[in-house]
């Protein structure tokens, strides 16, 4: 139930129609903890095939739907302030990726294609009629992306919420050289996480305290339980290693050139405060990364748009829930049209 942390999931052409516009700040929604209870146990288990299952919730009704895809490690509960609201009006569904929440863990390398193989296994699977609209925060947006290049007839929308910035080695390769070398360092902590997940060593003396949070004040009891669990187990170490062994490489490169979405209606999220934690000589090459990546992005469909989120950071879905699903719904309606 992690939320993809700010600046380590950053990184883990045609004209705009209408231009950029700004969603401002919503009113913050209020904490109801009994609500996210629902969040502590599976919704639907669905046989992918080869014995895997797939932790999927589904609520509304009508056409067409939106499937959520979540960003690293996060899973299903990223989604609990922008499901609710979808749901009024049409069928959403949000899922639990591999080794992650309630989902089975998959065969490694959980990388890009391994994870739009799921999501297109999990769509058949479950019997979402198609075309659907595709949602994905953060790393989720490059497995729609790539799920929407792959079977283009069955996506009838795109909502990219603030993608990771790519090569950002074209701004500073110092800056890029100085994450590698932290990466190492991460991933030596996840190792270690691992073998301590494996000795049942992660909750008592001597634990390794770096590898659990502690409870989330927002989030119910039951949520706070469910997700500790779900982070002393092995499966979840192994996923979290190999996709940040898997994803590192593929936001070194840019948006592809040869990337394309034809006429699908397409909206980027660009979240104005997602480097705010970061230093600000780092924060200034963040953001222009981020800008030429969603500019790119834009750059592949004949109607796309751009809209910018004010005082959003990175888990825009999290702050600006209403800007989430007014952007869903517009493409819904573009779609129905």
């Amino acid at each position: 139930m992690r939320h993809a942390s700010t600046v380590a999931a950053l990184i883990l052409a045609a004209p705009l129609l209408g231009g950029a516009r700004v969603a401002m700040p919503a009113a913050p929604l209020p904490t109801h903890d009994s609500a996210l209870d629902v969040y502590a146990r599976p919704a639907f288990l669905v046989d992918i095939g080869a014995g895997r299952h797939l932790n999927l919730r589904c609520s509304g009704s009508g056409a067409p739907a939106v499937i959520l895809e979540s960003g690293a490690m996060a899973d299903s509960m990223a989604w609990s302030k922008v499901q609710p609201l979808l749901a009024r009006s049409t069928r959403v569904c949000a899922y639990d990726r591999a080794g992650l929440g309630f989902s089975d863990a998959g065969p490694l390398p959980r990388d890009l294609d391994a994870d739009v193989s799921d999501l297109r296994a999990l769509v058949q699977a479950a019997k979402i009629d198609a075309p659907v609209v595709l949602v994905g925060h953060s790393l989720g947006s490059t497995i729609v992306r790539r799920h929407a290049e792959r079977w283009p007839s069955d996506v009838s929308g795109l909502v990219l919420v603030d993608p990771p910035p790519q090569h950002v080695a074209e701004f500073s390769p110092a800056w890029v050289k100085a994450d590698n070398e932290s990466h190492v360092a991460g991933l030596a902590l996840y190792r270690a996480c691992e073998k301590g997940a494996e000795q049942h060593r992660l909750d008592t003396p001597p634990a390794l305290k770096s590898c659990l949070r502690g409870p989330d004040p927002a989030w119910s009891v039951a949520s706070n339980a469910a997700d500790h669990r779900n982070e002393s187990r092995p499966a979840f170490w192994r996923t979290v290693i190999s996709v940040t062994e898997s994803n590192g490489a593929l936001f070194a490169q840019p948006v592809p050139a040869k990337e394309r979405h034809r006429d699908t209606p397409l909206i980027v999220l660009t979240a104005d405060a997602a480097c705010a934690d970061a230093a600000p000589a780092d924060r200034t090459i963040l953001q222009r990364a981020q800008e030429a990546t969603h500019r790119r992005l834009a750059a592949t469909s004949t109607r796309s748009e751009r809209i910018h989120v004010a005082g959003a950071s990175h888990d825009v879905q999290i702050d600006r829930p209403h800007a989430v699903a007014g952007a869903i719904a517009e493409v819904i309606g573009q779609s129905r049209r």
